[in-house]
């Protein structure tokens, strides 16, 4: 009996949660308030679900992501005060007109993804640019965080191949390469970019039918006509060396991503130091590191509800319940919801590799394609309302309201990534072999 009340109160905290979140009530709030439906539900006790398990989630992140918000805001900035991006955005219009320019935001992102930089750090970098390519092709400005969210956190982050976590945890596990399952891989990240685009493109005509327009918010340096600005190679050779460090590795010697991101955003000024007021600088770093704390902490926030989450009795109910769902569907529902208990993609796969990977191994499945289907599964129930990156993204970088803009942000994140990731275990199912 009170398993099952526990349960029906860990369901009822996310609702609660999703729901807080989407009518804008204050993050710190809305986690607390959801925190303790956990705590009581499940007769936790309450300092002890604050202070130690809430607060653990909370640091944890905060100590492991903080330098890599402080160097990708700073990137952002530097892209925004040289000019580079309005350089690049405006050679993208010249190039593919206002009409599909669009494309260039999950594009970008997903080249970036794919070839090892984080998903914020994407966001960071690309955000300059598509509020440039939006203001030009005269875009509704709420569509840009499920554009971004889009092209970072779903076909580029689990292709594989992608030198990304959710492809490191299950070779680690599993003893994989980050190519298992490539060719139905492949086809499943196809289709969740074709159909991504389609849906972004149908949604932007359909706005602009209803009379949308961009409309920047204050603090947007949307430039002047007419302006000085650099060349766009140049502008370009900033994001160019953020991605050749944070996968240059020589033996055993790696850069680090905040290494990295911090070389691209200090090369962006010394590259493009005509274009930058210097003495300013210094309140430059300063807007950064307040927008960096801001933006983490409201993710820290998240991250420690899904540390009570994760950390409440009836939770081995979930991840044990799941394993006994049969075949790959049942891999691919129980990784789905280990993900969207933990609003994380990576930190959900840290929890169900090591608990369903040995489970379906031992049903006589091949570990790559254990692999590729918790990969593929690990990107649509993760980015509900309460997923850190898409909060950082929606209210802290683009400074827009879940109400005004998730519903885009959730057909791209989570209904085509899912429907992608069956598409996946379909494939699976029927061409085994494929390597």
């Amino acid at each position: 009996m009170q398993e099952m009340i526990g349960l029906i109160g860990l369901i009822a905290a996310f609702a609660l949660l999703m729901w807080m979140i989407m009518k804008g009530f204050n993050i710190y709030l809305t986690v607390f308030a959801c925190a303790l439906v956990v705590a009581v539900t499940c007769q936790m006790n309450i300092y002890e679900t604050y202070k130690v398990h809430f607060m653990t989630g909370f640091t944890n992140f905060f100590k492991n992501n903080f330098l890599i918000f402080l160097t990708g805001t700073l990137l952002a900035k530097a892209m925004d005060i040289t000019g580079a991006a309005k350089s690049i955005a405006k050679a993208i219009i010249k190039v593919m007109g206002t009409k599909w320019a669009f494309i260039s935001v999950p594009l970008a992102c997903g080249i970036l993804c794919y070839g090892g930089v984080t998903a914020f750090v994407c966001s960071f970098g690309v955000i300059s640019i598509a509020l440039q390519v939006w203001e030009a092709a005269d875009l509704p400005r709420r569509a840009i965080p499920g554009a971004l969210c889009f092209g970072c956190s779903t076909f580029a982050m689990i292709a594989p191949g992608a030198v990304q976590i959710h492809n490191n945890v299950p070779a680690s596990e599993l003893g994989t390469t980050y190519m298992a399952g490539a060719v139905n891989g492949f086809i499943a990240c196809g289709f969740m970019l074709v159909a991504g685009i389609i849906y972004l493109k149908f949604w932007l005509d359909r706005a602009k039918a209803r009379g949308e327009h961009f409309i920047a918010k204050e603090g947007d340096d949307m430039g002047v006509e007419g302006e000085a600005l650099p060349n766009p190679i140049v502008a370009i050779l900033p994001l160019v060396i953020t991605i050749f460090l944070v996968n240059f590795k020589v033996g055993s010697f790696s850069c680090p991503a905040e290494g990295g991101v911090l070389a691209g955003a200090v090369s962006a000024v010394l590259l493009m130091y005509k274009f930058v007021d210097l003495k300013n600088l210094p309140n430059v770093f300063a807007d950064a590191a307040a927008m960096a704390i801001v933006s983490i902490t409201n993710t820290c926030a998240v991250n420690g509800f899904g540390g009570v989450a994760s950390n409440s009795p009836v939770f081995s109910i979930i991840t044990n319940g799941v394993v006994n769902l049969p075949g790959l569907f049942g891999l691919l529902v129980g990784t789905n919801i280990i993900c969207g208990i933990c609003g994380s993609a990576s930190g959900g796969l840290g929890i169900a590799v090591p608990i369903l990977g040995p489970a379906y191994t031992q049903m006589g499945i091949a570990p790559s394609i254990i692999h590729r289907v918790m990969a593929l599964s690990s990107s649509a129930l993760d980015s509900l309302p309460h997923n850190g990156y898409i909060v950082t993204v929606t209210n802290g970088l683009c400074r827009e309201t879940h109400k005004d803009s998730y519903g885009l942000t959730f057909a791209l994140t989570v209904v085509i990534p899912f429907i992608g990731a069956v598409l996946g275990a379909v494939l699976f199912t029927v061409f085994p072999g494929l390597p």
